[in-house]
């Protein structure tokens, strides 16, 4: 029996049109882009440059701002590190629900001897505006929040605290690994310095990323914490791998011309599964702020069921507790503690991620699923 996937936040599946893009790049096409000598170089140079146009144009910036890494972790990890190289002992700021991909460099920060805050959050998970103006300080040089959580799913106000960093005269990162795609990114409007995306979480191959890099700001001078050759920008050494590169700029293409039908569609899809579980079971409590929330994203507690027993009786969808990256620690998640809730209420927590490729049938069958499986 195969299972309906419902985990879209943890990753997507490859789009068959990303894939038939790939093709003839694992076989036919095998130029390295960095050999200048023959057409198979010149091609695959061409190539790599073609999808980085792509990429700069789903988040409105100029392709000479983009470079490529490995995914939205390598991406917070040369953004991050290679800021503070520049910085002495400085004040920077994240929130506590951000990802272990970020709240794991801060805290390596503070062993270093950097005066690090993590922010609390309001407990619809959205930040506090004015908590995070009290906490500048003059010495404050970074902060960087994710754009949509990746538990909980909530849209955090970036346009307003790009400002305030503007104002302040502070270094803005963004993940936006769970945004990119699903939700309109102009990174001049959002007045971002540093933004880090990845292409398997819009239906693009995995191993693949990239961290836009604001041109022209004397704010921004990044140190490289890779060494072994000069590739994007010395920051990121290593061959590119094309095949990777083609198709996350196909997936960046597709996902342009459908962000707005497929958010429309996915909210009713959301929204069908939240009223279907909640015709039967009233207590069901949703997890993170409705009203600023990503269409796809849908985190409930369910008062004394264990989240694990419960995806343990429903083989016939696959859905998470939460992060994939976190999935082999037993602890609470971060997030959800973070928000309010107790341990026992972070273990009674299910996330189901809705994605691309679902329908209205699968919706049908999660809601059932999940009614005949909680313990009243």
């Amino acid at each position: 029996m195969k299972s309906i996937y419902l985990d879209n936040h943890s990753t997507t599946p490859l789009d068959p049109n990303v894939f038939l893009s790939m093709q003839p790049w694992f076989l036919e096409k095998i130029g390295n882009p960095s050999s200048r000598n023959h057409i198979y170089g010149w091609e695959a140079a061409e190539a790599v440059e073609l999808a980085r146009e792509s990429i700069a144009e789903i988040i409105n910036a100029s392709a000479r701002d983009i470079i490529f890494t490995s995914g939205a972790t390598d991406s917070n990890n040369i953004a991050l590190q290679g800021v503070m190289k520049n910085s002495t002992k400085h004040h920077i700021i994240t929130l506590k629900t951000e990802h272990k991909a970020v709240l794991d460099i801060f805290k390596e920060f503070k062993k270093l001897g950097h005066d690090v805050t993590f922010l609390s959050v309001k407990k619809n998970g959205l930040i506090d505006l004015e908590k995070l103006q009290n906490a500048i300080k003059s010495n404050t040089y970074l902060i960087s929040i994710m754009h949509i959580n990746n538990e909980i799913g909530v849209e955090q106000p970036i346009s307003h605290i790009g400002k305030i960093c503007r104002e302040n005269n502070i270094i803005f990162h963004v993940d936006a690994a769970q945004s990119l795609g699903k939700v309109h990114i102009d990174v001049s409007k959002l007045e971002v310095d540093l933004l880090s995306i990845s292409s398997h979480k819009i239906y693009g191959p995995k191993g693949i990323g990239a961290l836009f890099i604001k041109g022209n700001s004397k704010k921004i001078d990044l140190k490289p914490i890779k060494f072994g050759g000069g590739h994007e920008k010395n920051l990121n050494p290593g061959t590119l791998a094309v095949p990777n590169i083609v198709g996350f700029g196909e997936a960046c293409k597709i996902a342009q011309q459908l962000i707005d039908s497929e958010k429309n569609r996915i909210s009713k899809l959301r929204d069908a599964l939240l009223a279907g579980i909640l015709n039967k079971n009233p207590k069901i409590k949703v997890n993170g702020c409705l009203n600023h929330r990503v269409s796809g994203n849908l985190n409930i507690t369910i008062p004394n069921n264990s989240n694990e027993e419960l995806i343990a009786r429903m083989p016939e969808i696959s859905i998470s507790t939460g992060s994939a990256c976190t999935s082999n620690n037993l602890e609470p998640s971060h997030v959800l503690k973070a928000i309010g809730l107790s341990s026992k209420e972070a273990h009674s927590s299910l996330r189901f991620g809705i994605g691309r490729f679902n329908n209205q049938n699968d919706i049908e069958i999660a809601i059932n699923c999940l009614n005949r499986s909680i313990r009243k």
